[in-house]
């Protein structure tokens, strides 16, 4: 959630103010109906209180507060998607007086979270227990949106956009292809079997590195466990796509990650940037998926990629498909909590709450069209005679 007001005359207030129980359960309530949300109703959105402190931990902590007094049990909502999405569409946030966060958050702001130094963070994600994506993803692994024009199952769905990456890019036999932020190889490994491409990709999560050249063992394709900015290869490449990486590249490195895509481009070459955006510019993330899910990371703006690309790239295609998002973060979450029986061994009651939220909380995200996914086409100096688009 962006910014809010907790004042009667709808003007945003952050300072400090000491609310005592019942004012911040007034307050709450007040800012939850402006989202045709209420506090232990009966709809399936709304919200059900289990700890009295909970009023009083969101307005001191934001989205932070919400987020883990969610993990530690002390509210619930039967959909909530729907809880968020009704939230988001408000435009109702709440902006922490805690200190501390404060100075968290601006830190965040005027430091470079994407610098080298942070890739081990960054990773951490990607490094969790293989079982847990095996459960929740498709087949392939594929962890980014589905396209579900003509599908009707998340496997369909991503080999549809694993192919629509293809064509859009004019694959053929013998191209030799960059992958920026590879995950577990499913775009190379489906481009070289469908394509007969050779390919490299890099990521920075060992986990996902070890399991790719797995799955490609056979198939022309490098996987590089390595920083996307130490690539400088001798050959340039065909085309370079990037599927879902550039969210963690930060504000402060996208000039540089298109340096690099340049420099490893071949003339007449294209690239498919495939990332989800933000409807502002922003230079950092919600302070809970910061600390719980995605360290570092930050949804670009049209107006950051265009300022990031200018002077190095045309740009030849902009397509949105961020409400298909909504429904790959369902069916995730659907087989996930499907395959909870087989994972709580391993993973605690607070770790389902956390990645429920999670998964939720972004589907309702894309439905509140909050955010985006676009696939955007570059080139470096246009396609001659005009590129078509497809979809």
């Amino acid at each position: 959630m962006t910014t809010v007001d907790i004042s009667e005359s709808g003007q945003t207030m952050s300072s400090p103010r000491p609310w005592g129980p019942q004012g911040a359960r007034r307050t709450i309530e007040q800012l939850a109906e402006r989202a045709d949300v209420r506090i232990s109703g009966g709809r399936p959105w709304d919200l059900q209180i289990h700890d009295a402190r909970f009023f009083r931990r969101v307005l001191r902590d934001g989205s932070l507060g919400l987020g883990e007094s969610y993990m530690e049990g002390w509210w619930d909502a039967e959909r909530l998607d729907e809880t968020f999405c009704r939230l988001m569409r408000s435009g109702v946030s709440v902006v922490p007086w805690n200190p501390a966060l404060l100075l968290e958050r601006l830190a965040h702001l005027l430091l470079n979270g994407g610098r080298p130094s942070k890739t081990t963070e960054t990773a951490e994600h990607y490094n969790l227990g293989r079982d847990l994506f095996e459960a929740m993803l498709d087949p392939r692994l594929v962890y980014t949106c589905g396209y579900w024009d003509a599908a009707d199952t998340l496997g369909a769905a991503q080999e549809a956009k694993l192919d629509l990456v293809c064509r859009k890019i004019g694959l053929k036999e013998g191209d030799r292809i960059l992958d920026i932020g590879c995950g577990w190889g499913s775009f190379l490994a489906f481009a070289a079997e469908r394509y007969g491409v050779r390919g490299l990709g890099v990521t920075i999560s060992e986990e996902q590195a070890t399991y790719a050249r797995r799955r490609v063992e056979g198939l022309p394709v490098e996987i590089r466990l390595a920083d996307y900015r130490t690539v400088n290869e001798s050959e340039p490449f065909d085309h370079v796509v990037s599927l879902g990486m550039f969210e963690h590249v930060g504000v402060k490195n996208h000039r540089t990650f298109f340096e690099v895509v340049d420099r490893n481009l071949r003339d007449g070459g294209l690239l498919m940037l495939h990332t989800i955006g933000g409807n502002s510019s922003t230079g950092s993330t919600d302070p809970w998926l910061h600390r719980y899910i995605f360290p570092n990371s930050m949804l670009p703006s049209i107006s950051q990629i265009g300022r990031a690309t200018e002077g190095l790239f045309v740009m030849e295609d902009w397509h949105n498909f961020g409400t298909h998002y909504d429904r790959t973060l369902m069916a995730w979450h659907e087989r996930f909590a499907a395959a909870w029986p087989s994972l709580r061994d391993r993973y605690d009651e607070r770790f389902r709450r956390m990645w429920r939220y999670y998964l939720l909380q972004s589907a309702g995200l894309f439905r509140a069209r909050e955010a985006q996914l676009w696939q955007v086409v570059l080139s470096g100096r246009g396609v001659r005679g005009g590129y078509v688009s497809l979809r």
